[in-house]
């Protein structure tokens, strides 16, 4: 990787920081590559630094005793993981592998502590970088928790389209079946819903792109409450 210290000034952690200490990050900073699919570490695992995502995807999931998964994050070029037991002293609480071939910088756990040490600004910008992830953190449990499928698909197709600039064509940015365990239920559960609002006139479906059919219907995230979808075709 040419320039380390890019990759880190773009980062949701460093960003904003001043050069110098920028570079002294990119210094501890060590470049690593995984394979589509590869295991990058499994939960229980020792901690002994944490990465930045360079290039790619990867997941952060965590596996139930009957085999199901559940994703707790899809992370793109920027984003930090493994962070937690870098200051908590214990092992990783989940499990992260590729889902695209993937390029990350990985930042020592001793040779970073001591950074953070010297340098009070890197640690506020960590706080604040870890505060937001908790936020994003919180959504995801009150989602799957208070919101039925249809309605957590909803609000990921809304949030896509938002991050693809407001877009009534939007990507699927992960395969239907990583977006299934994403969202907390079965493959097969989540075509149907897809076939649901197809049906109804909410979308146009077509491999992983999706048209965004009712503008008005989408408005405020309630269009996929439970009942909605039946009601809508049925009239």
């Amino acid at each position: 990787m040419e320039n380390k210290k890019q990759v880190l000034a773009e980062s949701v952690f460093f960003k904003g920081l001043p050069e110098p200490l920028l570079h002294q990050l990119a210094q501890i900073a060590q470049e690593k590559k995984f394979r589509r699919g590869e295991m990058i570490f499994l939960e229980g695992t020792a901690c002994s630094g944490f990465y930045i995502v360079a290039q790619g995807q990867v997941k952060l999931y965590k596996m139930a005793l009957d085999g199901r998964e559940q994703i707790l994050y899809v992370l793109e070029a920027g984003e930090p993981f493994g962070i937690v037991p870098v200051f908590h002293g214990h092992s990783f609480p989940a499990s992260a592998s590729s889902l695209t071939a993937v390029t990350a910088l990985f930042l020592p756990k001793k040779e970073f502590i001591a950074l953070l040490a010297a340098h009070p600004e890197l640690a506020l910008a960590v706080m604040a970088a870890m505060a937001r992830r908790m936020r994003r953190f919180a959504a995801k449990i009150e989602s799957l928790s208070l919101k039925d499928v249809p309605a957590r698909l909803t609000a990921h197709l809304l949030y896509l389209a938002r991050k693809q600039g407001g877009t009534s064509q939007i990507t699927l940015d992960i395969p239907k079946k990583q977006l299934a365990n994403l969202l907390g239920t079965s493959a097969e559960t989540l075509s149907r819903i897809f076939n649901d609002m197809s049906a109804a006139g909410l979308i146009r479906v077509e491999g992983r792109r999706i048209a965004l059919l009712d503008h008005t219907a989408f408005q405020g995230g309630t269009i996929m409450e439970r009942g909605t979808v039946t009601q809508k075709r049925s009239g």
